[in-house]
C-alpha cells in the first residue's frame, strides 16, 4: 500500500524531523504545523502545471481564467480538451508548446495511459517514470505531482530552486547545493522529506519582508 499525507502522519512528521535535525527544529517550531495537503486530482494538477509554468502568477491566473470561461467555468475534462482545436486554445493566451503538451496530458489520461487511480496506486518512481513520457512534463513537475496532488511523504524535490535557496541559507552553505549534496543533506529527513521541503519553501517565506 502507498502511503499518503494526513493528519496523523504530518504531526508524526514534524516530532521526527525536530528530533533529527537541530537546524530544521527551530523552523518547524517558528512556522508551527505543516500546511502540505492535496491540490485535486493528477489530471487536473498537471494540466494546471503546463499552465503555470515560466510566467508570472498574475498571468497563469488570468488565463487559466479565460480557460475556464471558455469550458464552462472549470478545467476541461480529458476528452474535452482533447477534442478542442488548437486555435480555441491559443486564444485563451496559450503558447503553441504549452497547447502541445496540454494536449499530449489529455490524450494520455483519455486513452488510460495515464489514469487519476493507477497513479495513486503506483510507487514515486513509477509516477515520475510514467508521467515524465508526456511532453512537457519533467522531473520537478513529477515531484509536485507527487507532494501536492498525490500527497506523498517522502518526495525531495531535488530541481527546485526554493527548496536549494532554502537549504543553503538554513545551513550556512557557500552555494545552491546539487543534486547529491542535497540528497546527502536530507538523509536524515526520510522518511518524512516532502514536509521538510515545506519547512524549506517556508523558512524562505518567513524571513521576507
Amino acid at each position: 500500500m502507498v502511503d499518503s499525507l494526513d493528519a496523523a502522519m504530518l504531526a508524526r512528521a514534524r516530532r521526527v524531523l525536530a528530533r533529527r535535525d537541530p537546524v530544521l527544529a527551530p523552523v518547524i517550531r517558528r512556522i508551527g504545523a505543516c500546511g502540505l495537503d492535496s491540490r485535486g486530482d493528477p489530471y487536473r494538477f498537471l494540466v494546471r502545471s503546463i499552465l503555470h509554468q515560466q510566467i508570472a502568477g498574475h498571468a497563469a491566473r488570468a488565463i487559466e481564467g479565460r480557460l475556464r470561461a471558455s469550458f464552462d467555468g472549470r478545467i476541461p475534462s480529458a476528452a474535452r480538451l482533447r477534442r478542442a482545436s488548437p486555435a480555441r486554445l491559443r486564444a485563451v493566451g496559450l503558447s503553441r508548446q504549452k497547447v502541445a503538451s496540454m494536449r499530449a496530458i489529455a490524450r494520455a489520461f483519455d486513452d488510460g495511459v495515464l489514469a487519476s487511480r493507477r497513479l495513486r496506486a503506483l510507487d514515486d518512481d513509477a509516477v515520475i517514470e510514467q508521467v515524465t513520457q508526456i511532453r512537457g512534463i519533467g522531473e520537478w513537475t513529477a515531484h509536485m505531482l507527487l507532494m501536492h496532488a498525490l500527497a506523498r511523504p517522502d518526495v525531495l524535490p531535488v530541481g527546485d530552486y526554493g527548496i536549494r535557496k532554502g537549504a543553503q541559507a538554513l545551513y550556512g552553505l557557500a552555494e545552491l547545493p546539487r543534486r547529491a549534496e542535497l540528497e546527502a543533506l536530507a538523509a536524515p529527513w526520510r522518511p518524512y522529506r516532502s514536509v521538510a521541503a515545506w519547512y524549506l519553501w517556508r523558512s524562505l517565506d518567513a524571513v521576507t519582508p
